[in-house]
């Protein structure tokens, strides 16, 4: 699979742009600030339906216009689909399927698979339990696209149910003689362990797939210093109790009955696949408050290439983009990161300086100034 070309509208910082791309190698080169990492968030955006920078569609839009395109054409076994989406802030979007109108802009999840690795997954390391839920579900999607809908099911029983507790709660501070309806709640309960037990058993049966390739892409990343190893954390007890959607079901359902007087307190649900962990670890310790920058650099790098290498072990080449990441890491880490990837079927990198790309990924080369995008080589 690869792009062949990738057209942006009103995207970003960008009027409009047109360009083509190459299978293999492919660079971008331009200073700080005009442009690159707009480019493959636009490929990130149609591969997964989110930005890996901000966290809603207004920023997208170019500042003066009211909606963005995407279109990327990509070709995959000899055969070209093109992809179109339209960004309106606070209005459903628009998609498009080989020119045909699709139902719902999820739909074109699975035409683009796409790898990215930038400097905000740091955070994979550093950051908070939502940032390594995303990772995981983001690949999961990745893996097995119809997870995208079973994600938005989930994600909005919880905000339901939330909704309902806030409001028990609020009546109860307010002096409320009920304290609030909570007779649905049951209902919501049933779903939020239905959708729930179906998240959850994905996320487990990815992690363990998933553990042997992040050992290995840490090893091959780092040379050896340190082993890198992943657990999945729930937010429910769940030993013995494997992947059997049944029976995550019913262990939820026994979490929910369990914590009902506490979230009824707080006016939250407590317990769910959306409080659950993914725990790194580097040796005996935990990565986060223990790995050292370029340990947690080398790690987030992992997972990324471990999850790359996941997809292609299922038969998937995805594309993968490396966003400005020659510039963190030493020579050593340069060179052995290029020979990990040096086989990709399509790879995308950005930089501001172009000898900081090992020579073996100098492919088709693409300089960028500010709105513009056009062959250098």
């Amino acid at each position: 699979m690869y792009v062949r070309r990738l057209e942006l509208v009103d995207f970003r910082s960008y009027e409009r742009v047109g360009v083509d791309l190459e299978p293999g190698p492919n660079v971008l080169t331009g200073a700080n600030g005009v442009g690159k990492t707009n480019l493959v968030e636009a490929l990130g955006y149609v591969a997964t339906l989110d930005s890996h920078r901000v966290a809603t569609d207004a920023p997208l839009v170019r500042l003066g216009a009211t909606a963005a395109v995407i279109r990327c054409a990509v070709v995959h076994d000899g055969r070209e689909l093109l992809i179109e989406l339209e960004i309106v802030p606070g209005k459903a979007n628009r998609a498009r399927l080989g020119r045909s109108p699709a139902r719902r802009a999820r739909d074109v999840i699975g035409a683009l698979r796409l790898v990215l690795f930038a400097p905000e997954d740091l955070e994979l390391v550093r950051g908070d339990p939502a940032e390594r839920r995303r990772y995981l579900d983001d690949l999961l999607v990745l893996r097995q696209p119809r997870y995208a809908g079973v994600r938005a099911d989930y994600d909005r029983v919880v905000k339901q149910r939330n909704a309902l507790l806030r409001t028990a709660y609020l009546a109860r501070k307010t002096g409320g003689s009920r304290g609030g309806d909570l007779s649905t709640l049951a209902v919501w309960d049933a779903h939020l362990a239905r959708h729930g037990a179906e998240l959850l058993a994905g996320r487990l049966e990815l992690v363990a797939a998933l553990t042997p390739h992040v050992a290995k892409a840490y090893d091959a990343v780092a040379a050896g210093a340190g082993a890198a190893g992943i657990a999945y954390r729930p937010s429910v007890e769940l030993t013995g109790v494997g992947t059997d959607r049944e029976v995550l079901a019913e262990a939820l359902t026994a979490a929910l009955a369990e914590s009902r007087s506490a979230e009824i307190e707080r006016g939250t649900t407590l317990v769910g696949p959306h409080r659950d962990d993914l725990v790194l670890t580097l040796g005996p310790l935990p990565a986060k408050g223990y790995a050292s920058h370029g340990e947690s650099w080398s790690y987030a790098l992992a997972l990324r290439l471990a999850g790359y290498d996941l997809l292609r072990a299922d038969g998937i080449e995805p594309v993968l983009v490396l966003d400005d990441v020659f510039a963190e890491l030493d020579a050593g880490r340069r060179e052995r990161l290029a020979e990990l990837v040096g086989g990709a079927g399509q790879l995308l990198v950005t930089c501001a300086v172009d000898d900081d790309v090992p020579v073996a990924l100098r492919g088709a080369r693409y300089a960028v100034g500010e709105g513009t995008v056009r062959r250098a080589d």
